[in-house]
């Protein structure tokens, strides 16, 4: 996996976390073209090779910001035709973030603004320092959302308080973000990457084939109707049974242990 990117800082923590930071502090984390880049050529390497990765924890450098969204000033003067190249870009970054089949958890450090809240959006779960604050400000621009903002939202806390947010572009608070369903906990800020890292733990003790296969089923939940969606439990579920993971976990429950799984 390569690790030496412009934009985004990587750590791997016990073997089997990752960290990507968006590292552009001194301009708050905002998304120019190279970190679009970064972003989509990182996760679609992933999505051929997990390379043993369970968990990927996103967040931002620094305590001001996630990410402020598009980067304005490289786009100040931009032609039209030279927007939209960015911009296709920034659609492949998304798409990938979405194709990820490890779970990504966001750790939302500061502001999560434009389309660095549709990237909160984007992301599996995530968890928000209670400083954060969130905004899809496209709307003042001129423009809308972009990268799946007007379809994650209306999921995150329902239509109508979507509509006025998308309408409004006003910004909101983690604790809103918390009570509208975009935040799963509310976290101190000098606690979050602790309890991002917890929970991120736990997952990573799980047994990666299932969760990546429950991953995969609990999205198609809202993309497919129901019947479909049970089909695939059904394949995935199947498909499990046969695994040395599986044998070890009923082994493990019956041995009074923990379980040791391998990823087979």
């Amino acid at each position: 996996m390569q690790t030496n990117y412009e934009t985004l800082h990587l750590e791997i923590v016990e073997d089997h976390i990752l960290i990507v930071m968006y590292d552009r502090p001194e301009v708050r984390n905002a998304k120019n073209t190279q970190m679009g880049i970064d972003q989509r050529d990182l996760f679609e390497s992933l999505y051929i090779d997990t390379e043993g990765l369970r968990v990927i924890v996103l967040t931002g450098r620094g305590d001001k910001a996630f990410s402020a969204g598009g980067d304005l000033k490289e786009r100040d003067g931009m032609s039209d035709a030279d927007w939209k190249r960015q911009h296709a870009i920034f659609e492949q970054s998304a798409l990938a973030l979405r194709a990820c089949p490890i779970p990504v958890i966001g750790a939302i450090n500061g502001a999560a603004f434009g389309g660095g809240c549709e990237t909160a959006l984007n992301v599996d779960f995530c968890y928000a320092s209670t400083t954060a604050k969130f905004a899809l400000t496209e709307i003042t621009l001129g423009i809308i959302p972009g990268t799946m903002g007007t379809q994650n939202l209306p999921q995150a806390m329902g239509e109508r308080r979507a509509k006025e947010i998308i309408f409004t572009g006003r910004p909101f608070s983690a604790q809103e973000a918390f009570e509208w369903g975009l935040v799963n906990k509310l976290c101190e800020p000098e606690t979050l990457m602790k309890d991002t890292l917890d929970t991120a733990r736990r997952i990573a003790g799980n047994a990666p084939l299932a969760v990546q296969r429950a991953k995969r089923a609990t999205t198609l939940a809202n993309q497919v109707d129901r019947a479909t969606g049970y089909q695939f439990e059904l394949e995935a579920y199947n498909r499990l049974v046969g695994t040395e993971d599986r044998m070890e976990g009923v082994r493990a429950f019956n041995e009074k242990r923990k379980p040791v799984f391998q990823g087979k």
